[in-house]
């Protein structure tokens, strides 16, 4: 069996300009640690349907809504292991489903040229996922570099800085570097809290104090509407999405 993981809580987002992620360095210094793994280059491949029918119902803001992607903390070769990820989203609480398997056995998996390479829970709702969904491909690359702190007083909360968002639909394999179109101007940082409870008081002071505010920013659906529906539409005259 596989190594897997299955995470639920509240996702919740801010875009911070220099000065404010200088001013938030600052403060969380006495409250947050950086994880083991310090700066590093996250790297998505998003799968949907040929009318890519889950990004487009994501952005309607329905109560559920459900992601299916290939992540990766580092360039891969073939017999490297990967996570395959269901991520779902219900009342705005967060349930990711994760499983590790070999590269090739994602690629493969995924397009349908074999069955899950293993039983166990996670693979067998990704494997019922796929199967709903139908004509499921690689739809979108995204990588993105990272960095990582959590509380230091136990409480579980973590905190992501996401900056160089790239984005594209060409070359769509974990294997191929880093690279592609911003997805959001490079001297912007998108910062994710990560928490099963409240926010603790210093952050909501420090968001308070400096008039930054919680965004809906999902790093696919921007990409998506900027680059994807955008180049389609025009193609298409407008038909695609009617």
């Amino acid at each position: 069996m596989s190594y897997a993981d299955v995470f639920k809580r509240y996702e919740i987002k801010f875009i911070l300009n220099p000065k404010q992620k200088q001013m938030l360095m600052n403060v969380m210094k006495d409250h947050m640690q950086p994880d083991e793994y310090g700066r590093t280059t996250i790297r998505n491949v998003y799968y949907d349907t040929p009318d890519y029918f889950l990004i487009r119902n994501s952005l309607e803001k329905p109560r559920y809504k459900e992601k299916l992607r290939v992540r990766s903390y580092e360039k891969v070769s073939p017999d490297d292991n990967v996570y395959v990820e269901i991520k779902k989203k219900y009342d705005g609480i967060v349930y990711k489903r994760r499983t590790a398997v070999k590269q090739y056995q994602a690629e493969e998996w995924l397009a349908g040229q074999t069955g899950q390479p293993f039983i166990s829970q996670i693979a067998d709702e990704i494997e019922y996922f796929r199967r709903f969904h139908r004509d499921l491909s690689p739809a979108c690359y995204l990588s993105y570099e990272r960095e990582a702190y959590y509380s230091k007083d136990g409480s579980g909360m973590r905190l992501t800085l996401d900056e160089n968002i790239l984005g594209r639909v060409y070359d769509m394999t974990l294997i191929a570097g880093a690279y592609g179109e911003c997805v959001l101007p490079s001297d912007l940082t998108l910062m994710e809290l990560k928490v099963s409870e409240a926010i603790p008081l210093w952050m909501i002071r420090f968001l308070t104090d400096n008039r930054i505010n919680k965004v809906s920013f999902s790093k696919y659906g921007t990409f998506f509407k900027n680059n994807i529906r955008a180049t389609r539409t025009k193609i298409y005259g407008g038909l695609l999405y009617a």
